[in-house]
């Protein structure tokens, strides 16, 4: 790792320059690792996108709408359990401790960047749902998750660092995945190229239009809701279960705690934990507007202008930043 080039983040972490994109140390390794040794199940599917874009939310309603089936809605796991126990992530639980690795649900999660993912999984028949957030709503999410966490390698490194500062990073695609429009662009370019093994969303659209996005979801993986189910309300319940609401009131993500695996050092296994309610904030859209100054939002909107120009994707700008 001395001979790649390396920065530092907002929070004075180390992120190391991998195939384009900035990520932390155990990211870099895990992600060599995942390269080398992952093996996706047949029927796997890959759930992606980048940090605080809408992750736990697309976790809890594909591993809802994939095990309605053989799990009864008054003991789902999602009730007891946070949606990332349920849905691992490959660079930080399966390389890590590849035992974690549910079988019987082939669901993963990941924030590897499209080009650096496994070839075991382009070159596969792996379908991947990749989602995305309005840039400014993902910085100032990704700002607060930083200043939520707690345990000793975040603590010192998140006290007081500045709305501004934090900016200035994330425009220079110096955060965890970033530069945060490369990370989106890859994608988006795979779904145009291979509509039928991604589907590319966007958290606003799910958030505004969450029936039809569950429903075409379903239907992506191969388990489209059947008339009998629409008409018993399975696919209501299913989103009322992922709901923002009831998800931040369940008693495991508002006392439980998480550990984070970030491999295996020779004083043992690397980890940290937190509250699992750091994931929950306010879930909802243009959050941005009680944190941005105007002159923040505009340099965020002109970069996305900048960034995804020619694409034919659009993301939210804001006519008057």
């Amino acid at each position: 790792m001395s001979t790649i080039p390396r920065r530092k983040d907002a929070w004075g972490f180390d992120l190391y320059q991998y195939e384009g994109f900035w990520c932390r140390s155990f990211q870099f390794e895990a992600m060599l690792s995942a390269q080398e040794h992952f093996k996706p199940q047949p029927n796997q599917v890959i759930l992606s996108s980048t940090p605080k874009s809408g992750t736990t939310w697309l976790k809890a309603l594909t591993f809802a709408i994939m095990t309605r089936f053989h799990v009864d809605e008054s003991t789902n796991p999602l009730l007891t359990r946070l949606a990332h126990d349920c849905v691992p992530f490959i660079e930080v639980n399966i390389c890590s401790s590849p035992q974690k690795l549910n079988l019987d649900v082939p669901l993963v999660a990941t924030h590897i960047p499209y080009t650096s993912l496994p070839k075991s999984i382009t070159n596969s028949s792996c379908k991947i749902v990749y989602i995305c957030r309005d840039p400014k709503d993902a910085f100032v999410s990704l700002w607060h998750f930083k200043h939520k966490m707690s345990g000793k390698e975040e603590v010192s490194a998140t006290e007081d660092v500045p709305l501004e500062d934090a900016l200035e990073f994330f425009c220079q695609g110096l955060t965890t995945c970033g530069p945060y429009w490369d990370h989106i662009l890859g994608y988006w370019r795979a779904s145009l190229e291979s509509p039928e093994m991604i589907l590319f969303l966007k958290y606003e659209d799910l958030k505004n239009e969450t029936l039809f996005w569950v429903k075409k979801m379903a239907q992506f993986l191969g388990c489209s809701f059947s008339l009998e189910e629409e008409n018993k309300g399975v696919v209501q319940k299913i989103i009322d279960l992922c709901s923002f609401e009831n998800m931040s009131s369940l008693e495991v993500n508002k006392s439980g705690m998480v550990r984070l695996e970030l491999g295996i050092t020779q004083d043992g296994v690397n980890a940290y934990e937190f509250k699992n309610n750091a994931f929950f904030r306010k879930g909802k859209i243009e959050d941005w507007k009680n944190h941005l100054t105007p002159e923040m939002a505009r340099r965020l909107d002109q970069i996305t202008e900048q960034k995804l120009a020619g694409s034919g994707l659009t993301l939210n700008v804001s006519p008057n930043g």
